[in-house]
């Protein structure tokens, strides 16, 4: 089993140690930070030409899937890329229910008047034939850039992934551009040992770009609701998880790639739940692309230089590899915050006083900081529902929401070998969530720490 035996007491403490990380879907706070950033564009550039960005709009949140009778032409409007949608039709012996898949067919154009919907998805028609090759089986849904399908292909008679990206051309041109660096990982790594997403070929389909992927099972986001809800997996399978992720940061360190949006729902495992493949490299750039932003990396693994508007390097993917981890074995999100003012504020209760070199090198700190170095917490009247401005002086780490100390809450009865364990992994996380990223801990350092280095067995797989 592989969940956290040690915070399995309904009564522990880890209850109350922040919202569940199962439960979290980062695709809305997603939306909701691009939308953000084309106010602020349209605020700099005029109004003209926020109207003239057919991508200034924000996506509609996705609807509830209901209930239905199969449909030919049915689409799946689940936001979760990999959440198989519900389905009508009998039980099989686990409980799950059965899809009727159509007999694979290709669909001329002409069947419909638009095979898009209005936000320029593919709509997804089970039993349809792909590139002549690929029969779609299951629609697992869909992103901010794209749809992702399971298929198979009747050509290797191996299930594959497809993403179906969406039709805009700046969609496609990422699109390519993914391509490109999935393509240079994978001569980088011709073994396939360092934990990066296989892309098998790519093609298109009725004007739309699709990247054909390996297929694995489920997302570390998965793995936390179906084995670990608000008490974590145990601390083997987070140590080889670890090693993995930190494996799969040194390719992308050897090629000079940042990810830019590691979270749990972008790492795969397979079905034994020993063997993770990092995934979904759509926002994925060249270590040289690094122009300030603060809206890069999903909100709650964004680290804190890129709020402050300082250039980013390599250490924002191990920030976001770090909240991860935690993530894994508290089973509960490490720094939450529905702006970046408040995840700064988590950050500073928890990991103390921002250097004053990071500081003077920001852009943004006239937004949380007042020049004496007061953080400006920008916060809502709990009796006025107004926005108020609450200064705080943060110069120290704050005992009760220390990072280990939170580590240690979340853990029940546990022998004084676990307990040195425990202390390990405590301090790997310290060095990836180094507030400073001069200071944050490398990759190689990472797989040399004594946490990753030390024998140890794999995660079970007999998951029941």
């Amino acid at each position: 089993d592989l969940a956290n035996p040690v915070n399995a007491d309904p009564d522990s403490p880890a209850a109350f140690q922040g919202p569940s990380a199962a439960d979290y879907d980062p695709t809305m706070d997603m939306q909701e930070d691009r939308l953000n950033a084309h106010l602020a564009a349209a605020v700099d550039h005029g109004a003209k030409d926020q109207d003239r960005n057919p991508e200034s709009t924000k996506i509609a949140p996705s609807q509830p899937a209901q209930p239905k009778d199969l449909d030919m032409f049915a689409e799946d409007d689940d936001d979760d890329m990999f959440a198989p949608e519900p389905a009508s039709g009998p039980k099989k012996d686990d409980g799950t229910q059965a899809v009727r898949i159509p007999e694979a067919k290709q669909l001329d154009r002409s069947l419909l008047d638009d095979w898009d919907d209005p936000e320029g998805y593919y709509r997804i028609i089970l039993g349809e034939l792909l590139d002549d090759r690929y029969h779609v089986q299951t629609n697992l849904g869909k992103g901010v850039f794209s749809a992702v399908v399971r298929a198979l292909d009747t050509t290797t008679n191996r299930t594959v992934a497809i993403k179906i990206i969406r039709t805009q051309e700046s969609m496609y041109k990422a699109g390519m551009k993914e391509i490109e660096i999935l393509q240079k990982l994978a001569e980088a790594d011709p073994e396939d040992k360092k934990h990066i997403i296989r892309l098998e070929r790519h093609f298109e389909h009725k004007g739309h770009l699709c990247m054909v992927f390996e297929n694995l099972s489920i997302n570390l986001r998965e793995v936390l609701k179906k084995f670990g809800r608000d008490i974590g997996i145990n601390i083997i399978a987070v140590r080889q998880y670890a090693l993995q992720m930190f494996l799969g940061l040194t390719l992308l360190k050897k090629c000079e790639i940042l990810h830019a949006d590691l979270k749990p729902d972008n790492v795969l495992v397979n079905e034994k739940r020993n063997q993770l493949k990092i995934a979904d490299l759509g926002s994925a750039m060249s270590a040289d692309e690094n122009d300030v932003t603060d809206a890069l990396v999903s909100r709650f693994y964004r680290a804190p230089e890129i709020m402050l508007g300082i250039k980013h390097d390599y250490a924002i993917d191990m920030w976001s590899i770090g909240c991860t981890l935690f993530e894994l074995y508290t089973g509960k999100i490490c720094f939450t915050g529905a702006t970046n003012n408040q995840m700064l504020k988590g950050i500073l209760e928890c990991r103390g006083k921002i250097p004053n070199r990071m500081l003077k090198r920001s852009e943004f700190w006239p937004q949380h900081f007042e020049p004496d170095g007061t953080f400006l917490s920008q916060e809502i009247d709990n009796v006025t529902r107004r926005e108020v401005v609450r200064r705080m002086n943060i110069t120290r780490t704050v005992p009760a929401k220390e990072l280990k100390a939170r580590l240690f809450a979340s853990s029940k009865g546990l022998s004084p070998a676990d307990a040195k364990e425990l202390n390990l992994f405590a301090d790997l996380l310290d060095k990836c969530l180094a507030v400073d990223p001069v200071r944050r801990i490398t990759p190689t350092d990472a797989l040399k720490h004594p946490f990753i280095s030390r024998p140890g067995p794999v995660p079970p797989h007999n998951i029941r």
